[in-house]
C-alpha cells in the first residue's frame, strides 16, 4: 500500500531551523524506512511541514510515523531547549488508490518546493532533484521505481520533468486536483 503522508508543525512553528536540522530529519526518515521496510518514493521537507510518498508492506504506518515524528521532536526540543509538542496534530496519511493518483501525488510533492519560492528541480530538501539527476539521489529513495513509471531511463527523466515542471497530464489534463491533503 502506498500513502501520501504529511505532518505540520504546531501553530506554524518551524520544524527545521537550519541545514543540520534538515539533515537530521532525513537521517531519521531513512532509519525508520530501513527499520520498517518502507519504500520511499518522494520526500519534500519545508520549514513548517513535510510530505512523503511511501509504500509499506505491513500496517506499520502509525508505528513509523510515531517513531519519525517522536524522535525528531525529542531531538529538536533538546537542541533548542523547548518543551511541548512540535507537531500540530496527527499526521495525514492518505492511501494512494490508483496509478494516476500516485503520479499526481508524486508531482504535488515535487512542486511543494515552490512554497519556498524554489525551483523544484534544484530544491535541496526534496528527493525530486536526485531522481531527475540535478543533485545526488538520497540512498533511501526508490529512484528506479519512480523512473520506471515513465519508461526507459533516458526518456523517463525527460517525461518526469515535463510532467512535474510543465504540469500537463497526457491527453491535455493538468493541475493537481484531488491530490492536496486536508
Amino acid at each position: 500500500m502506498t500513502y501520501h503522508v504529511t505532518a505540520h508543525s504546531v501553530a506554524e512553528a518551524r520544524l527545521v531551523r537550519d541545514d543540520g536540522d534538515r539533515a537530521r530529519f532525513l537521517a531519521q526518515l531513512q532509519a525508520v524506512a530501513e527499520a520498517l521496510g518502507w519504500t520511499c518514493l518522494a520526500v519534500c521537507l519545508l520549514d513548517t511541514h513535510y510530505h512523503l510518498l511511501v509504500t509499506i508492506s505491513d500496517t506499520n504506518l502509525a508505528r513509523g510515523m510515531q517513531r519519525l515524528n517522536g524522535s525528531y521532536a525529542q531531538f529538536f526540543n533538546l537542541k533548542y531547549g523547548r518543551k511541548g509538542h512540535l507537531f500540530g496534530g496527527r499526521y495525514y496519511g492518505g492511501r494512494v488508490l490508483t496509478q494516476g493518483h500516485l503520479l499526481l501525488a508524486l508531482r504535488y510533492i515535487a512542486r511543494n518546493a515552490r512554497d519556498k519560492g524554489a525551483d523544484p528541480s534544484l530544491y535541496p530538501w526534496s528527493s525530486y532533484p536526485g531522481v531527475i539527476g540535478t543533485r545526488a539521489c538520497w540512498p533511501f529513495i526508490a529512484r528506479k521505481a519512480i523512473l520506471d513509471l515513465f519508461g526507459s531511463s533516458d526518456l523517463a527523466v525527460r517525461l518526469l520533468r515535463a510532467f512535474v515542471e510543465d504540469g500537463a497530464l497526457p491527453g491535455g489534463a493538468g493541475g493537481d486536483a484531488g491530490v492536496r491533503p486536508p
